[in-house]
């Protein structure tokens, strides 16, 4: 669905060189912390800003040939993008009707009811939680292939996101070989809605894991200075120093739980791996 191989975009101090893959039928999540790179790369694929070399490809299709017919398989949401504030709902409708080719109306204005957005009030007058809605909306109601989401849910109470998630599940449950790619420094969203996720550091993939596979294998494992010194380290991919003496990740929980049985072993939230992954030392 999207693939791009060393995505280079350099400016005074940063620079991105970024490779990634989105499946068809996966939600792929990309993580980070702010300033990262995941805004950047977002961009550069879109072809937003102009890229310093590497490839893109789109649906099996180079950037470079991507097409404005093209583009009506995607659905697209940035955070400093949109329709003006100054329309309404109903402004959008036939604006929507003559850009997509296969503008759902009847899902779109059934949505529209269901999340109680009003249709003549200025979108400048709504609520962080109902401006987000009504981008997803308008992403998912024209029968897209790829969703393309930087940080849809940033801003928003647990309730609305909530709503939002669910959108995009039942987005993807209606046809097996569509594709989201979103960005979320919010590890719930990403937990329960994404089939992979890229780490992403410094403009550069520092990791790229099965969501279940990070969430059942990962684990942190809490030793002092003497434990730390006869632990086997083979399967230690980060070490910080602590108080107690040593926070150590892993991603073979198991081993550790069946070879040291004496030692603390916790459980790796996203939170805590890309803490680690960041913050800890490299053996």
């Amino acid at each position: 669905m999207l693939k791009i191989e060393h995505l280079k975009k350099n400016y005074d101090a940063f620079s991105l060189d970024c490779s990634l893959e989105i499946m068809q039928g996966r939600v792929t999540g990309l993580i980070g912390q702010n300033g990262s790179g995941k805004s950047t790369t977002f961009k550069a694929i879109l072809g937003l800003i102009t890229s310093d070399g590497g490839t893109v490809r789109i649906l099996g299709k180079d950037i470079q040939a991507f097409k404005t017919e093209d583009k009506q398989d995607l659905g697209i949401v940035l955070s400093d993008s949109g329709f003006s504030g100054y329309l309404t709902i109903n402004d959008m409708i036939p604006i929507l009707d003559n850009l997509y080719k296969a503008f759902d109306k009847p899902f779109f204005m059934e949505q529209i009811q269901r999340f109680g957005l009003p249709r003549n009030k200025k979108t400048k007058d709504f609520s962080t939680g109902m401006k987000a809605k009504l981008k997803i909306l308008i992403a998912i109601s024209h029968n897209a292939k790829l969703l393309i989401l930087d940080e849809p849910t940033a801003g928003l109470d647990v309730i609305a996101r909530d709503e939002l998630l669910e959108m995009l599940r039942d987005f993807m449950e209606k046809d097996e070989e569509r594709s989201i790619l979103i960005s979320s420094h919010i590890s719930s969203d990403l937990e329960t809605l994404c089939d992979d996720l890229y780490m992403i550091h410094e403009g550069k993939i520092i990791m790229h894991e099965d969501t279940d596979v990070l969430l059942s294998d990962y684990a942190l494992l809490k030793v002092d200075q003497k434990q730390y010194a006869d632990i086997d380290k083979q399967y230690i991919l980060r070490y910080k120093k602590e108080s107690y003496g040593y926070s150590c990740l892993t991603n073979q929980k198991q081993y550790y739980i069946e070879n040291h049985p004496q030692i603390a072993i916790e459980k790796g939230t996203i939170d805590e791996v890309i803490t680690m992954m960041i913050r800890g030392v490299e053996l």
